[in-house]
């Protein structure tokens, strides 16, 4: 049986925003069962709940931003999301004092580190998964990704990214979200651009607390950061590692196949969507039952 979990204690972090430059303190607490992932902006007058949901997500641009129906919003929040799911983290309240989740190193690295150092705590409600029985498929020109059916109880993950400096190439990988995976195999993978995009980027808000202490910058085919890259397939695995936090936003882990060709949030986003119109192709599922018969409403 797969039961619900929550954090054993508050934890505690702050950093800048990578596009915002804006210093955010986040206290991540305890919440009850189906509460979800839930962020609260406390810097403000009535700060309302922003729920991590697909249907909540107004901005995707080298990022994804939530809002709620008050107009109170967080931004680059697929980080944290991912080392959410990755380590099977459902309920927690997130206060954060400013508009963007701190970027940290780049990667989900220290996130996981805080949540798996705090503990999970095993709660009543059981794990409700939803369960892929038809292909769900989105494109944008050349970039496509989909999620198909699986006979395992959990996210299969592929993807494939091709870029023409020699410092990416082709990379592509496959990854089962098995218990432990995430923490050893994803999270450490950091956010990538390329300088030559640092100035347009600042010219429209963006990349103002981007250095490289936090992301891998790339100019013409040489890694701009001192210390090199972590795995020579860093890359695809932080695309991996945004899926895993994008996906999250359809609201409970996913049993199925998530597969793509130059996946971004965007494209990410357009799939959780088109996920949430598509009530025939997936059904709730929970640990104690095998598939449901009954089709999943928007969460």
């Amino acid at each position: 049986m797969e039961f619900q979990h929550t954090l054993n204690h508050v934890v505690v972090c702050a950093g800048i925003g990578v596009h915002s430059g804006a210093r955010a303190k986040m206290t991540i607490r305890p919440a009850d069962t189906g509460f979800g992932i839930v962020f609260r902006r406390v810097d403000m007058d009535n700060p309302g709940l922003i729920y991590a949901r697909g249907d909540n997500v107004r901005g995707v641009q080298l990022g994804t931003t939530l809002v709620n129906e008050a107009g109170q919003s967080v931004a680059t929040v697929e980080h944290l999301l991912a080392a959410c799911a990755g380590v099977g983290l459902d309920n927690a309240i997130i206060d954060i004092d400013g508009p963007e989740v701190p970027i940290m190193d780049g990667s989900a690295a220290l996130f996981c580190e805080l949540f798996l150092k705090a503990g999970l705590k095993q709660q009543q409600g059981l794990r409700r998964k939803i369960r892929i029985i038809d292909t769900i498929e989105v494109r944008d020109g050349q970039k496509w990704a989909r999620l198909m059916p699986s006979h395992h109880d959990i996210l299969t993950l592929s993807a494939q990214i091709e870029f023409q400096t020699k410092a990416i190439g082709t990379q592509e990988m496959t990854l089962r979200l098995d218990p432990g995976m995430f923490s050893r195999d994803i999270a450490f993978a950091r956010t990538f651009g390329f300088a030559a995009d640092v100035e347009m980027l600042k010219a429209k808000g963006l990349a103002r607390g981007g250095s490289l202490e936090n992301a891998v910058v790339i100019d013409g085919d040489e890694i701009l950061n001192p210390e090199g890259l972590r795995s020579d397939d860093e890359f695809v695995r932080h695309k991996l590692l945004d899926a895993v936090g994008d996906l999250m936003l359809a609201g409970a882990p996913i049993a199925g196949n998530y597969e793509a060709f130059q996946p971004g949030h965007a494209m990410n986003n357009l799939l959780v969507r088109e996920l949430l119109q598509r009530s025939d192709a997936w059904v709730w599922e929970t640990a104690t039952a095998d598939v449901s018969a009954q089709p999943l409403a928007a969460v």
